[in-house]
């Protein structure tokens, strides 16, 4: 595709050299300043997720415009604060696959979590770090090995178990879908399409890293509304929440996705991917806590099992990605060499 051959010429030809010197710089005098941005991040967007399944009277599509509303609001000042150019020659296929793929990402995860355990549905789509490593190999020609097909095999057994498929588990244990909500197997699927569109979404972000974030976002902010719009549109479900706390909960909506979309490009540019990885999974710990919390659901052993999978999947991708970027004497690289193959 045309797309993707520019895509890598672009990636090739920018000038990587200095955007790892001033990012480096960065994390040399903060060391754990990403870390702590992208946990925090975990916890915002958890916090919107937790504002999807409240909102029932509101389409989680409409809930996706409104929240696209509070990422593009306040990123506007910002840029033109800065004067930074808003559509950057040599960037903009990046930036609108980079905006479609988000948004896709987020209407989908937005269905997953108003039809699915919020638990359940958070483990699915935030396994996007293990699928990453197959379109940055696509799209970046970055390494691809055992260490990648056993992470992605693992993430996908841990899937099964959380969904419950009949055929493979039979009639004696209940299946998603048997537990009173009938789209619930339409929100795994769902979930998973929102993992597959949000792997292709942080590698775009990883290219465009030398980018203000407030470029990203105004760009991002944009496409977004004008889809979100046109589907809610299309399917009828566009109106304004009613009066009273489902309008302070649009608000926190739309205040904690910006906060949280922020505070993860500013992690994945003064931090490397892997361990912004790692911190990210905290959003499936939070998940299940909101769960209990929020609505009761207390998750079956089979949910716990799975998320355990899960999580240690896209843990140990991140602590892979981390090793890959020591240097080659490095001892723990060596004594960690089995997951660098």
């Amino acid at each position: 595709m045309p797309e993707n051959l520019e895509l890598q010429q672009l990636v090739d030809e920018e000038t990587e050299a200095e955007t790892k010197l001033h990012t480096r710089k960065k994390y040399c005098r903060y060391p754990y300043l990403g870390l702590l941005l992208a946990t925090l991040s975990s916890l915002f967007f958890s916090l919107c997720s937790v504002i999807v399944k409240w909102m029932t009277d509101v389409d989680p599509m409409a809930l996706a415009a409104y929240r696209y509303l509070g990422v593009l609001l306040p990123a506007i000042p910002i840029v033109i604060y800065r004067q930074e150019p808003v559509f950057p020659k040599g960037k903009r296929i990046m930036l609108l696959l980079r905006s479609f793929t988000g948004t896709a990402a987020l209407m989908l995860s937005f269905y997953a979590f108003r039809h699915m355990p919020l638990a359940d549905a958070s483990v699915i789509v935030f396994s996007v770090p293990v699928f990453t490593g197959i379109f940055a190999r696509m799209f970046l020609k970055e390494p691809c090995g055992l260490f990648n097909a056993f992470s992605v095999v693992l993430t996908l057994v841990g899937v099964v178990l959380i969904t419950r498929p009949p055929s493979l588990f039979g009639p004696t244990v209940d299946s998603l879908g048997e537990s009173g909500q009938k789209t619930e197997i339409w929100g795994a699927v769902a979930a998973f399409s929102a993992t597959l569109f949000g792997a292709n979404a942080y590698v775009l972000l990883r290219a465009l890293k030398g980018i203000h974030f407030s470029v990203i976002m105004t760009n991002f902010g944009s496409f977004a509304l004008c889809q979100c719009l046109l589907v809610t549109y299309l399917i009828g479900a566009l109106c304004l929440p009613p009066c009273g706390i489902d309008r302070y909960l649009i608000v926190a909506l739309a205040f904690f996705s910006f906060l949280g979309q922020i505070l993860l490009t500013l992690a994945l540019q003064m931090e490397q991917a892997g361990p912004v990885a790692i911190a990210r999974s905290s959003d499936i710990v939070f998940a299940f806590v909101w769960q209990v919390l929020f609505f009761n659901e207390i998750p079956n052993k089979y949910s716990i099992g799975g998320a355990i999978l899960v999580m240690s999947s896209v843990v140990l991708t991140g602590l892979r990605k981390w090793i890959l970027a020591l240097p080659q004497e490095a001892s723990l690289r060596r004594n960690l060499s089995l997951l660098v193959k």
